[in-house]
């Protein structure tokens, strides 16, 4: 099985990886205390977690699109 059969070359894995690791990292930003039916928690409006979050989440999917996409130069 030659290299030329394989549809992704090892930077195409490696920025496949950094992706999720965004998106992970922009998944961990969304999570904190929620509000329950007792108490009120105003952190779930903070800007962190519906601003800051998504972006990040945004960008880390757009950069696996990239590495799928990107054509190994063979």
């Amino acid at each position: 099985m030659d290299k030329k059969d394989f549809a992704f070359d090892k930077v195409n894995y490696l920025l496949l990886a950094v992706g999720m690791i965004i998106v992970v990292i922009g998944f961990l930003l969304m999570t904190g205390p929620a509000s329950t039916d007792t108490a009120f928690e105003p952190d779930i409006f903070s800007a962190r977690r519906i601003k800051l979050a998504p972006v990040v989440c945004l960008f880390g999917f757009v950069s696996m699109a990239y590495a799928v996409i990107r054509k190994p130069k063979n």
